[in-house]
């Protein structure tokens, strides 16, 4: 592996091989060593991963296709890796556009410096160390990671325009898309959204009180197709609220934690794949009496926090902005009875109990085997009011950056309403707004999402 210096000490680059995967596209794997902090940018150093592509269709020779645009994609989450991508799919049609890729293992991720509870650094032990460390994980440092690659890669070409890059921001994606927006789109070429136009708020409250009757409207759609699971499903939280049952990685099965399952509702699919575990779970307890490991292992292996704790410690303090959360949903959802299996099992046996949807609890660093390392810092960041802006309003209002989004009428995660607020106080924006599709559209029909994009792109109006 090669390392080479930049222009900054604190910042490294190392290249390891590349290959070249079906289709004719190049694959080069590349690692860079960044700074944890950059208020402190001689200080300590974490491994920032992105997999660099390039469609050799689109270009010959070695020197043309080092002159392809860059786009850098940004993948939801917070706390996601991205997966090799193939010649086909949302990468197939982006590479058909005539660019070269960057997709970014978000600092805490994947290849980069991965951030978990059997991972942190042997000097972050307390539970405040824990925190502060973790508080450096957020869109903000996701964002000035980009800005030192694309340093790194375009800072060398003539054209001034040539060494800016296009960003592709899928949900939270979308969120560290419009921060670069706020503080450093002087490095931006242009800004492709899909369901990531972020609530500008200082605080998740606001979110989850548009966001809950949203939550429960996918509920009613779910017991409208599966009235029967009305049944199975208080009769499995009553064994539930009765049992000991332990997941085959040692994380605790409540009912809180079943209830969880409904984050899957806002994604196509969903529904089904949970009216599938229902069925299986309900089969169980007819068949056995209680659940078994298989059954155990489906509910574990559709539930991601274990792998991806950074979702579950930042989710949200990805709103903060000088405010603490508090435990935002937790809150918020006390006022929605029909959520609590404590009052929901007292009523009638026709009366649903709801899935709760993308929303963090404290219980879940009890009964997650990965987060329970993690229960004191959670809470401490909980409490946590000294988080800095994520976005600059007045900045947004002078917008010069061409932003073209799709975003779906029926998200369960980004709230349409607070999307139509962002995209009123973001100057040169323009949307396309539909109804039949979901917060995954862009995996579930890509050849049209990225078509409308490119659409809207051109500005071209009657």
């Amino acid at each position: 592996m090669m390392s080479h210096s930049t222009q900054d000490a604190s910042i490294q680059v190392e290249e390891s091989e590349s290959y070249t995967i079906k289709g004719g596209m190049k694959v080069i794997e590349r690692f860079f060593k960044l700074p944890l902090d950059y208020g402190n940018p001689s200080g300590e150093k974490i491994t920032v991963f992105a997999r660099h592509m390039i469609p050799t269709r689109k270009a010959k020779s070695p020197e043309d296709q080092a002159k392809l645009p860059f786009f850098v994609y940004l993948q939801g989450g917070p706390g996601f890796e991205v997966a090799l991508q193939g010649s086909s799919g949302y990468a197939g049609e982006l590479h058909d556009q005539g660019y070269q890729s960057l997709w970014l293992d978000q600092r805490g991720t994947g290849l980069s410096t991965a951030v978990s509870p059997d991972t942190l650094p042997p000097t972050v032990r307390s539970d405040e160390e824990i925190a502060n460390y973790l508080k450096h994980f957020r869109a903000d440092s996701i964002v000035n990671d980009c800005e030192a690659i694309r340093k790194i890669l375009l800072g060398n070409r003539k054209d001034p325009e040539e060494r800016k890059w296009t960003l592709v921001g899928q949900s939270f994606g979308g969120f560290c898309a419009i921060n670069y927006l706020s503080f450093h789109s002087q490095g931006v070429k242009e800004v492709f959204l899909t369901g990531g136009l972020a609530p500008l708020v200082n605080s998740p409250d606001l979110v989850y009180e548009a966001i809950v009757p949203r939550v429960a409207k996918r509920n009613e759609v779910y017991y409208q197709k599966y009235p029967q699971d009305v049944k199975r499903i208080r009769e499995i939280l009553a064994y539930l609220e009765t049992s000991e049952v332990i997941l085959p990685n040692g994380g605790r099965l409540t009912p809180s934690r079943w209830q969880q399952l409904g984050i899957d509702f806002g994604m196509h699919g969903g529904i089904d794949r949970i009216h599938q575990l229902v069925f299986r779970a309900g089969n169980d307890l007819k068949l056995f009496g209680k659940l078994s490991y298989k059954t155990l292992q489906a509910i574990e292996q559709s539930q991601s926090f274990d792998g991806n704790p950074l979702y579950a410690i930042l989710q949200e303090a990805l709103y903060c902005q000088g405010q603490a959360s508090n435990w935002s949903a937790a809150r918020v959802l006390q006022k929605h009875p029909q959520f609590s299996w404590t009052h929901v099992k007292g009523l009638e046996e026709t009366e649903p109990i709801y899935f709760t949807g993308e929303m963090i609890f404290p219980d879940m660093f009890d009964d997650y085997s990965n987060l329970r390392p993690w229960k004191g810092a959670a809470e401490i960041l909980a409490k946590d009011s000294t988080w800095g802006p994520l976005y600059d309003v007045e900045q947004l209002s002078k917008n010069e950056v061409k932003l073209s989004a799709v975003t779906y009428f029926n998200d369960m995660y980004v709230d349409f309403g607070f999307a139509q607020d962002t995209v009123s106080k973001i100057k040169n924006t323009e949307q396309y707004i539909t109804n039949q599709l979901v917060h995954d559209g862009i995996r579930e029909d890509s050849k049209d999402i990225i078509k409308r994009l490119f659409q809207l792109s051109k500005r071209e109006f009657d």
